[in-house]
């Protein structure tokens, strides 16, 4: 393989959001989640 030949290894793209607010997903998996999954 030509990656390989040329010394480069696979990388894949982190896929998450610049964004991203750990602590509101800690907030909503606390609160919000167990409220929906749940059910109305």
């Amino acid at each position: 393989m030509l990656t390989g030949r040329l010394g480069w290894s696979l990388q894949r793209p982190r896929r998450q959001a610049v964004e991203r607010n750990e602590s509101e997903i800690a907030r909503w998996i606390a609160h919000e989640w167990p409220r929906i999954k749940r059910g109305r």
